[in-house]
């Protein structure tokens, strides 16, 4: 019998326990309360920053085309592990078929890679714009911006593709329950039947890889910047100029932050279960719940639009 035949024939399904410490009514109710406030919370902010940059052709640039694809990344890296575990929290379903399994592991860990690298192209676009202002819409444009990103996705897809299809690969004879909120890939490892032992240090290197090295570009990027912005000799101009940094800056500390402190407690052998999918579901939550009102609230141009939207509105109301 064949690897993959064994897959299908001895475990069709995973059940998706959740937080093995909250298993009570109540805790679930509670999970349950705040994550559906969460994810809605998500998909309103994102959608909005994503309406006011469809709506206002004065956006319409390279930075705000970055600032939505990373909101559009955020709306699909919630939505590929909430929906579920919604789910399993309200109604218990928490069976989930093999592929439908592997589906949203490749879901996920595609955007969070997709994520990073998004966010290292957006340091390399600050640097030109900052460091090259006067050759930067001649470097720069909305077509090689589109295809920077299209790079970006394609190359998450990728690189999450080659230990997923490894990892399909295993048998998996039981036990099929899934200690985590989500089908994650070193968790749904510990299930197989098989030595995994290339599977995990795969999985490791490209964990690592994927962190590390848009990191190391952004540090790259922004020391440039700084150097840069230093010589600017008008006041204003040197404030816009670390407002727009600090911005995006916020942003990669909370994901990069959150995302190392997901990496440690996974490696750390006392940490308690729950305790690891508490910080994976921080990892998936904050950084997509934070970054509109980051953006909204420090980018003056998103900040303009948004009043504007709120205004006409409010007109729309009265008239009615």
């Amino acid at each position: 019998m064949s690897i993959v035949n064994q897959t299908t024939t001895n475990v069709q399904e995973f059940i998706i326990l959740g937080f093995p410490g909250f298993q009570d009514p109540d805790s679930k109710a509670i999970f349950f309360i705040t994550l559906l406030t969460m994810y809605l919370a998500i998909l309103s902010g994102n959608s909005l920053l994503i309406i006011i940059f469809a709506i206002n052709k004065e956006l319409h640039t390279p930075m705000y085309i970055l600032i939505s694809s990373l909101a559009v990344t955020d709306i699909l890296i919630s939505s590929s592990t909430l929906p579920k575990i919604l789910s399993v929290l309200i109604s218990g379903t928490s069976v989930i078929s093999v592929p439908a399994c592997f589906i949203q592991m490749f879901s996920y860990h595609s955007m969070k890679s997709a994520e990073s690298l998004l966010l290292g192209l957006m340091a390399h676009d600050r640097y030109l714009a900052i460091s090259k202002p006067l050759h930067y819409f001649t470097i720069v444009n909305n077509s090689s911006v589109l295809r920077q990103i299209g790079c970006c996705w394609m190359c998450a897809f990728i690189i999450v593709m080659i230990p997923l299809s490894l990892a399909f690969r295993l048998p998996f004879c039981g036990p099929n329950v899934v200690i985590h909120y989500f089908c994650d890939h070193s968790t749904v490892l510990k299930l197989a039947c098989s030595d995994t032992t290339i599977n995990t240090y795969l999985g490791l290197a490209i964990v690592i890889s994927i962190l590390t090295l848009p990191l190391i570009y952004i540090l790259f990027s922004y020391t440039k910047i700084i150097k840069s912005v230093l010589k600017i000799k008008a006041t204003r101009g040197r404030q816009k100029a670390f407002s727009t940094c600090g911005t995006h800056l916020l942003v990669i500390a909370i994901s990069f932050f959150v995302a190392a402190g997901v990496y440690i407690s996974n490696r750390v052998r006392d940490t308690f279960s729950d305790v690891r999918i508490l910080a994976a579901l921080i990892q998936n939550v904050v950084p997509p719940l934070i970054n509109p009102i980051i953006y909204c609230l420090r980018t003056e141009d998103i900040r303009k639009c948004f009043l504007k939207v709120l205004r006409r509105n409010g007109r729309l109301s009265e008239r009615k």
